[in-house]
């Protein structure tokens, strides 16, 4: 079977950052309004007075200090608090296309590829921007990609799981170059009224270029030494919004339309599964976790980073172990693991051992072994 490695990878970030406490102030001024809308009903005692939010509370709960956004002037906007994204003409490109456009010719220039030799696009992401014509195919036209195209959706894990997808199609040989693409606008399923997870995620796009090693040119090269993939169905983190709600009659603009998950449930039953995940996958190549120079996780919340690391090391990690990039990034989504691995894997020496993992709704978790060439 063909040996495939990871020769390029590129990231979109969007130009508009929002931090802490401007979002904080749009919220607060927010429940202020609320609070003052219900004042005969609190005052009765009918009604709770919603709670503010606070800097410390976000970076306390998450480690989250900003996120990157398509919108921010919407999310501020107290009397709206979701990002203003204007409709786009069928004949013009779409959002994700254009996020994805960005992000796949940096990573094409870094591993020396040209677009047309590309033969798989996979757009891997939990939103996508509509059900067809596929993102995937709209951003291979763009591209000028050969070969086929197809998007795929499991959430925060979606990056990974299309990472296996591309890899098998390459081992098996059927196509000897493919580019996945995640292009994450968070921002819009998040509920910016919800105080537990209003500062949750951010908005970002990026790509990853996979060779067959016969074909490949880039000198910076990473091996692809195994996927392993695992799904467990949960509630614990859900979105309602779908082509049903129409005809159920249900309500769009309803609560559970956007992101809702049981944030305490997740923690608890998420992390373990994880560390499982990687420490068997590592078994199964005759590897231990100290053969790992880096892990490149998820970056949802920095709590559940470290505890994943902790478990799969045997210790408290390093900075240079296990980087956090959703300081300033916040969650988003399937591209994380992604950006963590754009941002910290050029300092690492030939031979270096390495796993991008993600996790997140479904359950849905995905571990890449790769080997740095």
């Amino acid at each position: 079977m063909n040996q495939v490695v990871i020769t390029g990878t590129g990231l979109f970030t969007p130009e508009h950052a929002i931090d802490n406490d401007a979002l904080v102030a749009s919220f607060n001024a927010w429940v202020d309004a609320e609070n003052a809308r219900h004042a005969d009903a609190i005052a009765a005692g009918e009604r709770e007075p919603l709670p503010h939010s606070s800097t410390e509370f976000i970076v306390k709960a998450s480690g989250i200090h900003s996120r990157y956004v398509l919108d921010a002037e919407g999310i501020l906007d107290p009397a709206r608090m979701c990002p203003q994204l204007p409709e786009r003409g069928n004949d013009e490109p779409s959002v994700q296309c254009e996020m994805g456009l960005i992000a796949a010719r940096e990573a094409l220039a870094q591993a020396g590829v040209e677009a047309g030799d590309i033969e798989l696009v996979i757009v891997a992401c939990s939103n996508l921007e509509r059900p067809y014509p596929a993102v995937a195919v709209e951003l291979q036209e763009a591209l000028g990609a050969g070969g086929y195209a197809f998007d795929m959706n499991v959430a925060c894990s979606s990056a990974t799981f299309a990472i296996e997808t591309a890899a098998n199609a390459i081992r098996a040989g059927s196509v000897k170059r493919a580019l996945v693409v995640d292009p994450e606008i968070c921002s819009a399923h998040l509920n910016f009224r919800d105080r537990d997870s209003h500062f949750i995620f951010g908005d970002a796009c990026t790509a990853i270029v996979l060779e067959s090693d016969a074909v490949a040119t880039a000198e910076a090269r990473f091996e692809i030494l195994g996927t392993r993939l695992l799904t467990r169905f949960s509630n614990a983190i859900r979105n309602n919004a779908g082509f049903l709600n129409r005809v159920t009659d249900s309500d769009p603009q309803a609560i559970d339309k956007l992101f809702v998950q049981e944030g305490r449930r997740v923690f608890k039953e998420v992390c373990p599964l994880v560390a499982a995940l990687i420490t068997e996958h590592l078994a199964s190549l005759e590897l231990a976790s100290s053969d790992l120079s880096r892990l490149w996780l998820h970056q949802a919340n920095r709590h559940m980073n470290d505890l994943i690391a902790r478990r799969v090391l045997g210790h408290e990690p390093s900075p240079e172990q296990a980087p956090i990039i959703l300081d300033r990034y916040a969650n988003t989504s399937s591209a994380g693991s992604i950006i963590a691995f754009h941002l910290h894997r050029h300092d690492l020496s030939p031979g270096a051992l390495g796993v991008v993992c993600s996790f997140g709704a479904g359950y849905s978790a995905g571990s890449v072994v790769v080997r740095r060439q």
